[in-house]
C-alpha cells in the first residue's frame, strides 16, 4: 500500500507542477495580449465583424463557384460525348439505309432477271406446245396416209 501511496503522491506532485506551469503560461499570454491588444470602438468592431463575415461568405461562394464550374465541365464533357454518340448513330443509320437501298436494288434486279427468265420459259413452252401440236398433226397425217396406203395395197 505504501507503494501505491507513493506513486499517487508523485502523480499529484506532477499534476500540481503542470498546473503551476500552465498558470505561468497563462500569465505570460495575458501580459502579451495586454501589450499587443488593440482596443477599438464599437463602430470599428462592427465594421471589422461585417468584413470578417463577408470574407467567410466570399470563401463559401468561391467554393460554390468552383463546384459549379466542375459540374459545368462535366456537363460539357457529357454533352460532347452525347454528340459524338449521336454522330456515330447517325452514321450507322445512314450506312444501314444505304445497305437497305443496295439490297432493294439487288432484289429489284433479281426480280427483273426472274421475270425475263419466266418470259423466256413461257415463250419456249409456247414453242414446245406449238411444235407438239405440229407433231401431232404430222402424226395424224402420217397415220391417215399410212392407213390409206395399207388399204390400197390390200386391194
Amino acid at each position: 500500500m505504501e507503494e501505491k501511496g507513493k506513486g499517487g503522491s508523485e502523480r499529484w506532485s506532477a499534476a500540481i507542477g503542470n498546473l503551476s506551469e500552465m498558470t505561468s503560461n497563462l500569465d505570460s499570454l495575458q501580459k502579451l495580449l495586454v501589450k499587443k491588444a488593440v482596443f477599438v470602438d464599437d463602430d470599428t468592431f462592427a465594421k471589422a465583424s461585417l468584413t470578417s463575415e463577408q470574407a467567410r461568405t466570399i470563401k463559401v461562394l468561391e467554393q460554390r463557384v468552383e463546384t459549379l464550374e466542375r459540374e459545368l465541365d462535366n456537363a460539357i464533357s457529357a454533352a460532347a460525348h452525347a454528340r459524338t454518340e449521336k454522330r456515330q448513330a447517325e452514321a450507322a443509320q445512314k450506312a444501314a439505309e444505304l445497305r437497305a437501298q443496295e439490297v432493294t436494288r439487288e432484289l429489284e434486279n433479281t426480280t427483273r432477271v426472274f421475270e425475263l427468265h419466266m418470259e423466256e420459259l413461257r415463250a419456249k413452252q409456247e414453242e414446245i406446245s406449238k411444235r407438239d401440236k405440229e407433231i401431232k398433226l404430222l402424226e395424224a397425217i402420217i397415220q391417215t396416209l399410212g392407213g390409206k396406203g395399207s388399204h390400197s395395197s390390200d386391194e
